[in-house]
């Protein structure tokens, strides 16, 4: 039988926050397949995350197919707005919930993953934040679009800058990318429909320049809409669900572990050749060119 076998491999994911995204999912189908797990969190829920976790609010979540619970190797406190330590402004670093935090700069963490476990193997950004998100884009301040553009596409480059010399060969990167970036979905502002086409387009340059420096793969997927947390924050979540149940060519509900299994695929040795993709994981919403929903489709041809 052809299984997915990540037994000895070492995977780092940035933007686990909580037991509802699709970091988690993916994390999750990593630990199934065997790898070890690695965490980055953002820097100021750390001590919420952990907190949660050892009082047993993600058990039922954690729960594998054995019978046995995911677990992760390590946490590592991450924002990945910074690249270096001289890059964190002064009122951050005064900040309550970063004080107790230290080296949580993309390099800081880059190092401290290769000094605690040498080459890994995986990277999974699972980032994206854009401030003024619920701001249509002619709205959008140039603060917040630059915010967004780092924080979910820029962030996605500098982690494998940082992290590539410490891959081992044929290892992979990955990152989650949404159908806003090459189609108008109103309501997604702020910047991040750009900042998910400039995570898309980077993605084709860095196969090509990760794949001759250090033999690595790099991937995205374009993912359906979830109801996680990060995605009611936007506000609009429940009817981009409905408007794909409506309108996609596969009527069900998404799931977040079928996220996880096909980034499981994309990150195994069974996708050696494949790089510089973006994979569709959507119930096949983006095949779709008109809204099957609309009142002029059912309209009955006009006698004549």
């Amino acid at each position: 039988m052809l299984q997915i076998d990540l037994r000895g491999k070492i995977a780092f994911i940035a933007g686990i926050g909580d037991d509802q995204g699709y970091g988690w999912a993916i994390a999750k189908a990593l630990a199934e397949a065997g790898a070890t797990i690695l965490i980055g969190t953002w820097t100021p829920i750390v001590r919420i995350f952990t907190t949660s976790w050892a009082n047993g609010k993600f058990d039922e979540s954690r729960m594998l197919s054995n019978g046995k619970m995911m677990e992760y190797a390590k946490l590592y406190a991450l924002d990945a707005s910074f690249d270096k330590p001289e890059d964190v402004p002064q009122e951050i670093r005064e900040n309550k919930r970063y004080q107790e935090a230290t080296g949580y700069t993309i390099s800081e963490v880059a190092a401290a993953v290769a000094k605690d476990y040498g080459k890994i193997d995986i990277i999974v950004h699972s980032l994206a934040n854009g401030p003024e998100v619920k701001k249509p884009l002619l709205e959008t301040s140039r603060s917040g679009y630059l915010a967004a553009i780092s924080s979910s596409s820029y962030s996605f480059l500098s982690l494998l800058a940082h992290f590539g010399p410490h891959l081992n060969k044929d290892g992979s990167i990955l990152g989650l990318t949404y159908m806003a970036s090459e189609k108008a979905v109103p309501g997604y502002g702020g910047g991040m429909s750009s900042a998910k086409a400039a995570l898309e387009s980077d993605t084709k340059t860095l196969a090509f320049e990760a794949g001759r420096k250090w033999g690595t793969r790099v991937n995205l997927i374009s993912a359906g809409p979830l109801r996680s947390r990060a995605a009611k924050a936007i506000g609009f979540i429940d009817c981009m669900i409905d408007y794909s149940m409506a309108n996609a060519p596969l009527v069900k509900d998404m799931t977040a572990e079928e996220v996880g299994y096909s980034a499981a695929f994309l990150l195994s040795p069974l996708a050696s050749a494949i790089t510089g993709t973006i994979l569709y994981v959507d119930n096949g919403m983006h095949a779709m060119g008109i809204a099957i929903d609309s009142p002029c489709m059912q309209q009955k041809p006009s006698e004549g």
